[in-house]
């Protein structure tokens, strides 16, 4: 079976390098961006096989990662969302997208991994290119 990929957004290097880390060990393969321009247009690639996102709430510059996840929505109804910050869950029913989850910073990087696997399980099949 191919390893899925994983968009993950964060603009603190260093937590996306660990995030990167986590989920490359566990067998993904990672696309990580530190902004939700750069996230946007990954996920409006026409070769874009994201089967996943993971995506901060806040970036240092617009959009934010509300609209990094309905962007990916747009491209896949089905898409797995896994929205992460330190100060974004009192806005998640209001702002996030239906069937995501919030992970609020800090957290271990097994839930992570955990939380990636169990939604990309959960998903419908890709349709074959």
């Amino acid at each position: 079976m191919e390893s899925a990929t994983v968009l993950v957004a964060d603009d603190e290097a260093l937590l996306l390098l660990e995030f990167e880390g986590a989920l490359t060990d566990a067998g993904f393969l990672v696309l990580a961006v530190t902004n939700g321009e750069r996230a946007i247009e990954l996920l409006n690639s026409a070769d874009s096989e994201i089967a996943g996102v993971v995506t901060d709430i806040r970036f240092g510059k617009p959009p934010d990662g509300w609209e990094v996840a309905r962007v990916a929505r747009e491209a896949d109804p089905d898409m797995p969302i896994v929205y992460i910050s330190g100060h974004g869950f009192l806005d998640w029913q209001a702002k996030g997208v239906s069937n995501s989850i919030m992970l609020e910073k800090p957290f271990p990087l097994a839930e992570l991994v955990t939380t990636v696997s169990q939604m990309l399980d959960d998903r419908p099949p890709l349709p074959s290119a």
